[in-house]
């Protein structure tokens, strides 16, 4: 049997649940709109993505951040055999949780209808190898038209979707519900010496290796599937399958699915279709 160890966040003071900073609500103030004085927004979105953002109707109210400092707990596998280490993959996905649902809580203060742009990152520290900040940051945004464009949770659409993409799906009568995501950490069995020697010179496929992968995407993407359903939503867009080891070493590794649920919007739109364009020059 495999030995598990139980994952926990690392606490500030006497809580574990760690409250948005003073800091960050003092800067969330002077961005809250109705706040005394001259409003400055900030954002992390390219002139180019700030200025599709405003055609679309969405104005940005500020940077939004999300942070959590996690220990990952240790879980042992057998050296022959491919499994999913469950531990590994709910320490991986609830890190991401709280660090999402603090960015969330923060573009709630500034009453955003939204946050586009988002980015999750994973930082190692150097307290040790099993402790890790969880990021999460993206812009707050506010629809113009003042219509409500909150998912059915109640809570600011969240969407990885770069400015120009998040443009054009508006245009096309979609709308963002929220980012889904999907986890699977998987330890992928040793060859046995008789393999190793067995295809040396040789062209042949690997069976172990290709069925331990095959299962530790499809759980990370069925797990993303999950969340979409949960929103309500009709699909997922832009979906990136990415693949971390982290510090477990080579047979250990994380999948990550990550994409932004949607759902046809309130009123259609149509996007025009683009024309031919000749130059005229030789």
């Amino acid at each position: 049997m495999a030995k598990k160890t139980e994952t926990s966040e690392v606490p500030s003071g006497s809580e574990t649940d760690v409250q948005i900073p003073k800091e960050a609500m003092r800067r969330l103030a002077e961005l809250e709109p109705g706040a005394g004085g001259r409003q400055i927004f900030t954002s992390d979105l390219s002139v180019n993505e700030f200025l599709l953002v405003k055609e679309v109707g969405f104005h940005p109210l500020g940077l939004v951040f999300g942070s959590s400092i996690y220990h990952v707990g240790i879980q042992f596998s057998r050296w022959g055999n491919s499994q999913e280490l469950d531990v590994l993959s709910q320490a991986m996905y609830k890190a991401r949780e709280l660090a999402m649902g603090r960015m969330e809580a923060e573009a709630d203060i500034l009453g955003a209808d939204g946050i586009v742009g988002v980015r999750l990152d994973v930082e190692l520290k150097e307290w040790g190898s099993d402790i890790a900040e969880f990021i999460a940051v993206g812009t707050a945004v506010k629809a113009e038209d003042g219509k409500s464009w909150r998912n059915n949770k109640n809570k600011p659409f969240t969407s990885d979707l770069s400015g120009q993409d998040f443009w054009t799906l508006l245009q096309t009568g979609y709308a963002p519900l929220g980012l889904v995501m999907g986890t699977c950490v998987y330890h992928i069995a040793h060859q046995r010496l008789g393999s190793v020697l067995g295809n040396l010179g040789r062209n042949a496929e690997l069976p172990t290796f290709t069925q331990a992968l095959y299962e530790a995407r499809e759980l990370a993407m069925d797990r993303m599937q999950r969340e979409a359903e949960e929103l309500e939503a009709e699909g997922i867009v832009g979906v990136n399958l990415s693949q971390m080891s982290h510090s477990w070493g080579s047979h250990t590794t994380e999948y990550l699915a990550i994409g932004t649920a949607v759902r046809p919007a309130r009123e259609g739109g149509v996007l025009e279709r683009p024309g031919l364009v000749l130059p005229l020059s030789d």
